[in-house]
C-alpha cells in the first residue's frame, strides 16, 4: 500500500533567503507497506511556487493524475523513469517516486542506499547553509558553525545584502571558506556589481541570475574571476550539458529531488567528472527522510565538494524519524540500515499531519 502524508515542521528559526522567509518545513512523504518492508520518501516542494514552478498541490496532482498507472513497487528506477519520460517536467513529483523505488529496492537487496548506489566512501563532508538575518546574527551563526567543524560555510545573498555581509565575514574570519547563493536574485544589469564580489574570495557564486538564462551565465563567467555555482539552472542531464558546453559553470549543486531522483543525479555527476566540473549535493530543508536520500548520495565519491546537508538539529527540534544524524570532524556517515536507514516516529507524525491519504490507488 502506497499513502501520502502533507506535514508541517517549525524550523528552529526562520530561514530567509531572495525568495522569501520559510518558518516552517511543510513537506509531502510517501509511505509504502508491503508485509513488514516499510519504504519512504519525500517530494521537495513546498507550499509555494517560488524556488521552482511545482508545489505541495502540484505533487499530488501529478502523482495521483497522471503517474498512477506507471508506479508499481515492482519496477527498477529505471524503469520508472523510462515510463514517466512521457511527462514533461514535474521531476519533484517523479523525483519522489523514484526515490521512493530506490529505497524500495535497497531494502528487498538488504542493503545500505549509499551502498547500493555504488562508488561509496562511506561519508560525506558537511557544509552549512545560512539564511539571511542580520550581519551581526550571522557573524554569530558563522563563529559557531566553524567551531562546530562545518567544512564550508554558505550565505544568502540578495540586492543590497551582498557587499556589506561578505566584507564582515571577511574581517571576522580571514580565509575560512565561504560561498555566497544568490538564489536567482540579480540580473544582467547586475554584472557590475557581481564583479565587486571578487575581492572576497569565493569559493564559488551560486546562481546569481534567473534559472533560464545560462547564456547570461557564460557572459557572467567571463567577466569575473569567482567560479560560478549553478542550482536551479540544472533540471536534468540536458541542461547540465547546456551550461557545461556554454562555458556557463564550474560547480554544480545537485539536489536529487529537483534533477527527478537518484538516478538523474548520478548521470549529472558522470557528466559533471568527464568535464571537470565540481559537485556537491544540496538539500531542500527536508526532514529525516529525504536527508538520509541526500547523505546517500552525498557519500558517492564523485561528489568532491562539502554539501548543505547538516545534521537535523541544525533546522528541527524534533524530526519525525527517530534517526538523527550526527556530524563528527566536518563528516556525516549515512545510516547503516537497509535503504535509507530511517524508521518513523508516529506519534509525533500524527501531531505535524495536515492531512494524508492513498496514493496512486
Amino acid at each position: 500500500m502506497l499513502s501520502y502524508s502533507k506535514i508541517s515542521i517549525p524550523l528552529v528559526k526562520p530561514f530567509k533567503t531572495s525568495f522569501g522567509t520559510q518558518l516552517t518545513r511543510d513537506a509531502i512523504l510517501l509511505l509504502y507497506q508491503d508485509g513488514e518492508t516499510r519504504a519512504f520518501a519525500e517530494a521537495v516542494t513546498e507550499k509555494g511556487p517560488y524556488y521552482g514552478y511545482e508545489d505541495n498541490y502540484t505533487v499530488l496532482h501529478v502523482m495521483n493524475d497522471h503517474l498512477k498507472g506507471i508506479f508499481s513497487p515492482d519496477l527498477e528506477p529505471h524503469e520508472f523513469n523510462e515510463k514517466a519520460r512521457k511527462i514533461r517536467g514535474h521531476n519533484m513529483a517523479k523525483g519522489a517516486v523514484e526515490m521512493l523505488l530506490w529505497d524500495i529496492n535497497a531494502k528487498r537487496e538488504r542493503k545500505p542506499l549509499h551502498e547500493f548506489l555504488g562508488k561509496s566512501k562511506g561519508y560525506a563532508d558537511v557544509g552549512i547553509s545560512i539564511g539571511m538575518s542580520t550581519i551581526e546574527d550571522e557573524l554569530r551563526t558563522i563563529e559557531e558553525s566553524i567551531k562546530k567543524g562545518f567544512k564550508r560555510i554558505k550565505v544568502k545573498i540578495e540586492k543590497g545584502y551582498n557587499v556589506e555581509l561578505l566584507k564582515a565575514i571577511r574581517e571576522k574570519f580571514g580565509d575560512v571558506p565561504i560561498s555566497a547563493d544568490a538564489n536567482q536574485g540579480f540580473t544582467r544589469a547586475d554584472f557590475k556589481l557581481l564583479k565587486k564580489l571578487d575581492e572576497f574570495n569565493l569559493v564559488y557564486l551560486e546562481q546569481p541570475l534567473p534559472l533560464e538564462d545560462i547564456n547570461g551565465h557564460a557572459l557572467l563567467k567571463k567577466e569575473i574571476k569567482t567560479p560560478i555555482c549553478l542550482d536551479e539552472s540544472i533540471e536534468s542531464v540536458e541542461s547540465a550539458m547546456n551550461a557545461i558546453e556554454r562555458g556557463a559553470v564550474d560547480v554544480i549543486n545537485i539536489k536529487p529531488g529537483r534533477v527527478g531522483g537518484l538516478q538523474n543525479s548520478l548521470d549529472v555527476m558522470e557528466k559533471a567528472k568527464e568535464n571537470d566540473i565540481k559537485i556537491w549535493i544540496g538539500g531542500m530543508l527536508e526532514t529525516g527522510i529525504g536527508r538520509s536520500f541526500n547523505v546517500s548520495l552525498a557519500a558517492n565519491s564523485l561528489v568532491n565538494m562539502p554539501g548543505d546537508t547538516s545534521p537535523n538539529y541544525r533546522y528541527f527540534k524534533k524530526d519525525i524519524t527517530n534517526e538523527t544524524f550526527e556530524m563528527k570532524d566536518g563528516k556525516i556517515s549515512p545510516f547503516k540500515g537497509d535503504g535509507i536507514g530511517v524508521s518513523l516516529d508516529y506519534e509525533f507524525l500524527s501531531k505535524v499531519q495536515i492531512e494524508g491519504g492513498r496514493l496512486l490507488d
